[in-house]
């Protein structure tokens, strides 16, 4: 068979030659195809690629296509350039990679299975880290000299006195609408004084710990992430560990305990935030003066309450620092696994911080507290 881009005859040994010729590229994709719509095989060929002058990936697909439709899937080349057969070959490996089946989609029940895996091992990769971090802690309490002062004071300035503003104007609009919402209750029944009970109790021992903690999570612990995905990305880690040092005590420890140190700091002053948002709005809103509101607060609000709140705020950010610092130590080395990581942080630690007061209310109420 003559056609002007190739020629069909057989060799010696009767095996059929397919002899190319000429420029297959995409300009004469159209003539290409039409004449191989004529190529009929009766057998595997041998393609002489000796009177090839060009060819493009185009003119390699259609080409595989056409052998593929006629049963010729394994030729054999011969005489061919070795620009034109590296072409030929990744084209091949394209069309072997398309025509791959995608995979079935998952059942629901896989589904939950591999999800369930993939949170066995999150738990137990921060179980692992939190024990380790335990340990570091405990051999600075042994050892305080190996406490690294500067980078405690650098974190504590960072995660407790740049937080003071927002969290105090948080808590003082927290403090407004809880005063606001309980004030249009209260009303009904003549009992606006109670709403300093509610805004005081409630404030301390739950809103301003949980809410403070919050935005902690999403403050410092996304920070941590971000800072020590950072330093793993530029091989700062590895190199702190070439020096002989222990990365725990370096950057884990400080940051730890600075946290636990700034956050009972941080509650106390949305306490105050939270308790003068309400007595803004007692007075306009429930006639209650802020003369009238304190001395209702020193009868209500019992030392107690304020301590349970103050107690819960070491534990968010013991969790809240481990969450943050082990998803920064293990993230992945790019910087798009940097980002999905700070992102993981914030929301485990809002979990994380929701799931122990769920606990602590749970302890408290069985303590009778």
């Amino acid at each position: 068979m003559h056609t002007p881009w190739y020629t069909l005859d057989a060799d010696a040994a009767a095996q059929p030659v397919l002899r190319l010729s000429g420029a297959w590229r995409m300009a004469h994709l159209a003539a290409i195809e039409r004449a191989l719509a004529q190529l009929h095989l009766s057998a595997p060929p041998r393609i002489d690629g000796r009177a090839l002058e060009q060819i493009d990936s185009a003119g390699a697909l259609v080409l595989l296509r056409a052998l593929h439709s006629t049963g010729a899937a394994e030729p054999s080349w011969d005489g061919f350039d070795r620009l034109h057969l590296r072409i030929i070959e990744r084209v091949r490996r394209q069309m072997g990679t398309a025509a791959t089946a995608p995979p079935a989609p998952e059942t629901v029940l896989a589904e939950l299975g591999r999800h369930t895996l993939e949170l066995g091992a999150l738990l137990h990769g921060h179980l692992n880290f939190g024990g380790a971090t335990l340990m570091a802690l405990g051999e600075v309490m042994r050892r305080p000299r190996r406490l690294r002062l500067r980078e405690l004071t650098v974190q504590l300035e960072q995660a407790g006195l740049n937080a003071i503003p927002v969290v105090a104007l948080v808590t003082l609009l927290i403090g407004v609408v809880i005063a606001y919402l309980l004030g249009l209750q209260a009303e009904k029944y003549g009992a606006n004084i109670f709403v300093v009970d509610g805004v005081a109790i409630g404030a301390t021992r739950e809103f301003a710990p949980i809410i403070v903690a919050v935005i902690v999570a999403g403050r410092s612990g996304a920070a941590y992430t971000a800072q020590l995905g950072s330093m793993r990305l530029t091989e700062e880690i590895d190199a702190i560990r070439t020096l002989g040092l222990s990365p725990m005590q370096v950057l884990v420890v400080p940051r730890v305990l600075a946290l636990m140190l700034a956050l009972p700091l941080l509650v106390f002053v949305g306490d105050l935030a939270s308790i003068a948002g309400a007595m803004l709005i007692a007075e306009p809103m429930l006639g209650i003066t802020p003369a009238a509101f304190l001395a209702r607060l020193r009868e209500s609000l019992g030392l107690h309450h304020v301590v349970i709140g103050l107690i819960k705020a070491p534990a968010f950010a013991l969790f809240i620092a481990m969450i943050g610092t082990r998803m920064g130590m293990t993230v992945g080395r790019d910087t798009r696994a940097v980002g999905t990581a700070t992102t993981s942080t914030v929301v485990q630690g809002i979990v994380a911080v929701i799931l122990l007061d769920a606990a602590f209310a749970v302890v408290l109420q069985a303590l009778g507290w």
